[in-house]
């Protein structure tokens, strides 16, 4: 499947499925993070349930510390 994530086109295996598979695969499911799916910022709570289908775009933001 191709996401578009952060501006670029990346494929993902077919076992992801929704968000928190995608955040997993990208291995920021342990990590604050902001999940814009198709311009729609996500709760935490639904990235369990909430699928991605081949095409969409997601933004993903992080926070790093620093000093």
């Amino acid at each position: 499947m191709k996401l578009q994530i952060n501006g670029d086109f990346i494929d993902v295996p077919e076992t992801v499925k929704v968000v928190s598979d995608v955040l997993q695969y990208f291995q920021l499911d342990s990590k604050v993070v902001i999940v814009e799916l198709n311009r729609e910022i996500l709760e935490k709570s639904h990235h369990s349930e909430i699928p991605i289908s081949d095409g969409d775009k997601i933004e993903i933001v992080h926070f790093v510390g620093g000093g």
